[in-house]
């Protein structure tokens, strides 16, 4: 069974005086089919902690494992790989090619790993179709709406079947009514995909979507209030 373990994660930035440390032995761990939300104002670090467990930064210490794996042991091109084959994200800026179609869009990451398959494109059509795109898929980003977009990504984070889900505010730019539709469909389409999920989210409707409510306090994650 896939597993996340995410131990004693520091990570600090220097500065002119002494280094600012943002994350201080920040620690959760998730099995296969489980979602956590993180919780916390802006600038306590939730999304360093994302793009840490994402491989996206490194931490000052501490350690990463998923199924079993630490990708910070990888050479640069390696970790690249691992990212886009077994971690799927879903940022608050959604990040389309304004260029490419919605079929296109979705299918990037398998472009990236060097080629497309016709089973590649079949399962980005029913992810498309999932996510009420069906009827979509030949459109540029800029003619679709924002809640839309944000569909689109969510399938392309999907694509590859990843072992894991990162979502880092994917309501925020969102109207009060379009988010929690999307809220609904992340928790709808992890739970059938029985990929671990983390969001991090100011929204308390979002994380109610989530099995688990996680705050991050001075730099360590303690159990949200309910």
């Amino acid at each position: 069974m896939s597993q996340l373990v995410v131990e004693q994660i520091v990570r600090e930035f220097p500065t002119r005086a002494q280094p600012l440390r943002i994350l201080d032995g920040a620690s959760l761990s998730l099995s296969a089919g489980e979602n956590v939300a993180i919780l916390g104002p802006s600038g306590s670090g939730k999304s360093t902690l994302l793009h840490i467990i994402g491989t996206l930064d490194r931490p000052t210490s501490g350690s990463v494992r998923l199924g079993g794996e630490d990708p910070f042991r990888l050479g640069e091109a390696e970790q690249a790989a691992f990212r886009n084959r077994r971690i799927g994200l879903v940022f608050q800026d959604h990040h389309l090619l304004p260029q490419c179609s919605v079929l296109e869009n979705v299918l990037i990451p398998t472009i990236a790993s060097g080629a497309t398959h016709p089973d590649d494109v079949a399962r980005a059509r029913t992810l498309l179709d999932r996510v009420g795109l069906a009827a979509r898929l030949d459109h540029r980003p800029a003619e679709l709406s924002g809640g839309e977009r944000q569909r689109v990504a969510i399938a392309r984070a999907l694509i590859r079947q990843p072992e894991l889900l990162l979502a880092d505010e994917p309501t925020g730019n969102l109207d009060r009514s379009t988010a929690a539709e999307v809220a609904a469909l992340l928790a709808e389409l992890q739970a059938a995909e029985q990929t671990m999920m983390v969001v991090v989210t100011h929204s308390v409707e979002l994380a109610s979507h989530l099995q688990r409510r996680l705050e991050l306090d001075r730099g360590q994650l303690r159990p949200a209030d309910q």
